[in-house]
């Protein structure tokens, strides 16, 4: 009886070190798909903001080709040295507004490659229950709205979770940031059905979800104004 209780305890060690080693060995063999997965992701969030992708699309071909991706200061000033997509976000949000490092993302001209049609700002905030993230797209104007782009982690399904959904992210385009030359930001109202066509700075709400839209009006006007120093002095420099 106690050798077969050995033999059960020995054969279990056994199989979990090797089950371990298994599961190590595929995690670091994937893990370089993984990555090219996620900025490949990363790729399509930003240009999907910007443009209707296709399925036959390549986006990293059109990333490549018409982003140019680099990293700004609170001030606005370009930081030397710095890739955007070495950026952790998430790790730049917990810092004060005015020490974080700020990736932007220029579209360009298919034809000019000095024009920027677009310019692509990601966002971090909390939601309802977890941490809310996304893009927003400004037009050559610098002010208009051209799409945005909201992911979550936990927002209620049904609920706050339809800040992902096509039908609330649409409401954001031809919308406003700048009343005068000030940041007004663009914000969710409380309730929904209601008609906010005329107004620059508001958009229709979600039923029952008011905290995740309190959420994604703060995410949103935090990090326009962490932008508004760029925006400004992109704007000055730039022939429309």
């Amino acid at each position: 009886m106690r050798q077969s209780n050995l033999y059960i305890v020995m054969y279990a060690a056994i199989l979990t070190v090797v089950c371990g080693g298994l599961l190590a060995f595929a995690s670091e063999s994937l893990k370089e798909k993984q990555q090219e997965n996620i900025a490949l992701e990363q790729k399509e969030n930003i240009l999907s903001t910007v443009m209707v992708l296709k399925d036959e699309d390549n986006a990293s071909e059109i990333y490549n080709k018409r982003v140019k991706a680099f990293v700004v200061d609170y001030s606005g000033n370009v930081v030397e040295g710095k890739r955007a997509t070495d950026i952790d976000v998430v790790a730049e949000y917990k810092k004060p507004a005015k020490e974080r490092l700020l990736p932007v993302y220029e579209f360009r001209s298919e034809t000019d490659s000095n024009k920027i049609e677009n310019v692509v700002l990601p966002l971090h905030g909390f939601g309802l229950w977890d941490r809310i993230w996304g893009y927003v797209a400004l037009q050559a104007d610098f002010n208009t709205i051209q799409g945005m782009v909201f992911q979550h982690k936990g927002e209620t399904p049904g609920l706050g979770a339809r800040i992902a959904s096509e039908e609330i992210q649409d409401r954001y385009k031809g919308k406003e940031v700048f009343e005068g030359e000030q940041i007004a930001s663009v914000e969710m109202m409380k309730g929904e059905g209601n008609d906010y066509a005329s107004q620059e700075h508001k958009v229709d709400g979600m039923s029952g979800a008011t905290l995740t839209a309190k959420g994604v009006n703060n995410m949103l006007k935090d990090y326009l104004v962490c932008y508004e120093n760029y925006i400004k002095k992109t704007k000055t420099t730039t022939v429309l």
